[in-house]
C-alpha cells in the first residue's frame, strides 16, 4: 500500500483485500458489470446464479442454498433468523470473547463487545468457554483430548439451559476465533460440539467471515480443519468475499431453507447479491484458484510460523505463536509462567512497526495478541521483512525495560524518539 506521500506500507492485517489490493481481475469484473447493469434484486441476473453456483461448489454437501447479503453482520443475523425458523427455538450458544457483528442481535451474542460495554447478558444467550489451549480454562497441547474436554463444556452449557426449561436454536462459532486472540480450535472440538447441539434440537452455524475463502491454506473453509465429516448446518461468509466490495452470503441446506420460506415472511435484500457485488465475489473466488493463493497460504504461512517460533526462542516477551495458513497470532506476556498479558508492550510494538511502515494490529480479551491476517498474496520476502522489523522492535522494548524507563502496564505509549535513542 502507498500513502499520499508515496510511502510504501507492508499490509500484514488487511484480510478484506483478500486477493491483494486492487486486484486487476476483480477491478475489471466489477467495473465491467457496473458499466453494464447494477440494480436491486427485483431484477434477475445471471451473475447472481453463477456466483452462487461457484460458492456452493467450494462447500461440502448438502450445503446448497445461498442467500446474498451485504456484510458479515447481515449474514450472521440472517443465520440466526433461519436457525430459529427451523428449530422453533430461540436460545443461542456462543463462545466467550466471540464477536459476530455490529447488529443488535449479534451484539447480544458477542461477549467481546457486550462485556466491555457492560451490557447485561440476555437469558436466551449461553456462553461456553473459548477453547484456547494457551490461556483458556483448560490448558495444554491442542489435541483431541483437549478438544473433547472443551466440547464437554458446551454439553454442560446445554444441560444447564435445558434444566432451566429452555431450548437451543443454534450454536455459533468462528471456525478459528479471531477477536478472541487468533485461536486455533483443538482437534475433535467441533465434531463433538455439533453432535451435542444437534442432539439438543439445535443447528450449528459456522462463522467464516474472518477465516474463509482459503485463508487456512489447505481448505476453502476453516471448519474443514476439523475433519471431512464435520459439516455445519449453516455457513456465513463475508468480509474478504468481495475484496473490499460489499458482499456476503449465508449458505445452508434445502431442508433448513424451506423452513424460512414456510414462515410466510419473505426474505428480500435490496442490494444483497446485486450484479456488481456478485461479479466481485465471483472474480475473487476465481483469483484464489487462478493465482494458487491457497497453495501460497500453505507455503508462506508455514514459513512465517516457523520464523516467528524461532523469534520466540530469542525474545521472552513472546509467550505463544499459533496459527494456520495466513491466520497467525503472537501472544505477548510479561512472564511465561504466569502468562500475564503484555498489553502495553503489544500496543507499543504495533505503534513502532507502523513507524517502519508495517501495518499490524492486536486482539484478544487483553489486546496482547499481535494478529497477522495479510492479503493472500503475502510472500516469503514480505514475511522476512515483517520478522526482521518485529525482531528489532522486540529488542527495543527489552532494552527500554532494562533501563527501567518502561513502566509496566502504563497506558501511555513511549515516545518514538525515546525508542530511537535506545536503538542507537
Amino acid at each position: 500500500m502507498y500513502d499520499e506521500k508515496g510511502n510504501r506500507y507492508l499490509d500484514c492485517i488487511n484480510n478484506v483485500a483478500h486477493v491483494g489490493h486492487c486486484h486487476k481481475d476483480v477491478v475489471k469484473a466489477t467495473s465491467d458489470q457496473l458499466g453494464l447493469l447494477n440494480t436491486n434484486n427485483r431484477f434477475l441476473h445471471d451473475t447472481l446464479v453463477i456466483a452462487a453456483r461457484k460458492l456452493v461448489s467450494t462447500l461440502p454437501e448438502p450445503l446448497s442454498v445461498c442467500y446474498f447479503v451485504n456484510s458479515g453482520s447481515e449474514a450472521n443475523d440472517l443465520a440466526l433468523r433461519i436457525a430459529r425458523a427451523y428449530t422453533k427455538n430461540k436460545d443461542i450458544i456462543c463462545l466467550d470473547h466471540a464477536y459476530h457483528g455490529h447488529l443488535t442481535s449479534l451484539m447480544e451474542i458477542s461477549p467481546y463487545k457486550y462485556q466491555r460495554g457492560k451490557f447485561p447478558k440476555r437469558k436466551y444467550v449461553h456462553v461456553a468457554p473459548i477453547p484456547d489451549g494457551y490461556r483458556g480454562v483448560l490448558r495444554g497441547e491442542n489435541n483431541s483430548e483437549l478438544g473433547r474436554m472443551y466440547a464437554d463444556k458446551v454439553r454442560e452449557v446445554i444441560e444447564s439451559a435445558v434444566g432451566e426449561g429452555r431450548s437451543v436454536a443454534a450454536f455459533i462459532a468462528e471456525s478459528a476465533p479471531s477477536c478472541a486472540g487468533q485461536v486455533i480450535l483443538p482437534p475433535d472440538y467441533l465434531r463433538n460440539v455439533y453432535r451435542y447441539v444437534r442432539e439438543a434440537g439445535g443447528v450449528c452455524i459456522a462463522d467464516e467471515v474472518q477465516i474463509g475463502f482459503g485463508r487456512t491454506g489447505k481448505y476453502w473453509w476453516g471448519f474443514q480443519l476439523q475433519g471431512e465429516d464435520v459439516v455445519p448446518d449453516i455457513v456465513c461468509v463475508g468480509k474478504s468475499m468481495g475484496n473490499g466490495f460489499p458482499v456476503a452470503a449465508v449458505v445452508t441446506t434445502k431442508e433448513i431453507a424451506r423452513s424460512l420460506a414456510a414462515t410466510g415472511i419473505e426474505y428480500f435484500n435490496t442490494y444483497g447479491g446485486n450484479p456488481a457485488s456478485c461479479a466481485a465475489a465471483l472474480a475473487v473466488m476465481e483469483a484464489v484458484e487462478k493465482d494458487n493463493l491457497r497453495e501460497n497460504a500453505v507455503k508462506v504461512g508455514r514459513y512465517l510460523l516457523n520464523s516467528l517460533k524461532r523469534l520466540a526462542d530469542k525474545h521472552t516477551l513472546i509467550g505463544d505463536v499459533r496459527g494456520v495458513g495466513l491466520f497467525i497470532g503472537i501472544e505477548l506476556v510479561l512472564d511465561r509462567e504466569t502468562r500475564t498479558p503484555a498489553t502495553n508492550q503489544a500496543q507499543q510494538i504495533i505503534a513502532r512497526m507502523k513507524e517502519d511502515f508495517i501495518l499490524l494490529s492486536t486482539d484478544g480479551p487483553d489486546r496482547n495478541v499481535i494478529k497477522i491476517k495479510p492479503p493472500m498474496t503475502f510472500n516469503t520476502e514480505n514475511a522476512d521483512t515483517l520478522v526482521s522489523h518485529l525482531d528489532s522492535s522486540l529488542g527495543e522494548i527489552a532494552a527500554m525495560a532494562s533501563t527501567q524507563e518502561f513502566i509496566e502496564n502504563e497506558p501511555k505509549l513511549i515516545k518514538s524518539e525515546d525508542l530511537t535513542s535506545i536503538k542507537r
